[in-house]
């Protein structure tokens, strides 16, 4: 257990939950954090504070602007960067892959401000519903691919599209 209450492992993801977009995806990673190492922490209240955050000189001005994260060690990722680490600690490896391919990152990097900056327009088109489903299914996937499923049977709960 680290200084700060945190375990080794543990990432706080500072994003907007006022946002139905960031919601169902940070929701659906969360349903599948087995390793409970994934906090989330919604930034999008104007009386938000987080003194982790304002040792490090990070407004929430920022956090509501680019997706953050604080690892137990108080290394800061934004953006893309966030996506990676979060795919990768819940398992789902080919989605973190895809968020950090060598050809297709410099793309994303480029494309996730403009989303983040349109994501309330994103959200109320519906893209929200489809999204935290793509992330189950991610997860489903992965978790065949995993040592814990046994003859094609994985223990994952079941989520309502």
């Amino acid at each position: 257990m680290a200084a700060n209450g945190m375990n080794n492992d543990s990432l706080v993801v500072y994003f907007d939950a006022s946002c139905p977009l960031c919601k169902a995806e940070m929701l659906a990673i969360k349903a599948h954090d087995h390793a409970a190492c994934i906090e989330l922490r919604d930034c999008s209240s104007p009386d938000f504070a987080d003194a982790d955050a304002e040792r490090a000189q990070v407004s929430r001005a920022a956090m509501m602007q680019l997706i953050h994260a604080r690892s137990a060690d108080q290394r800061w990722l934004i953006g893309v960067d966030v996506f990676v680490e979060l795919y990768r600690r819940v398992g789902m490896n080919s989605v973190a892959n895809f968020w950090s391919h060598p050809r297709l990152s410099p793309l994303l990097r480029k494309c996730y401000p403009f989303i983040a900056r349109h994501r309330m327009l994103l959200s109320r088109l519906g893209l929200n519903a489809p999204y935290g489903w793509l992330v189950h299914w991610a997860a489903k996937r992965a978790a065949k691919r995993s040592a814990s499923c046994k003859n094609g049977v994985c223990e994952i709960p079941s989520h309502d599209r």
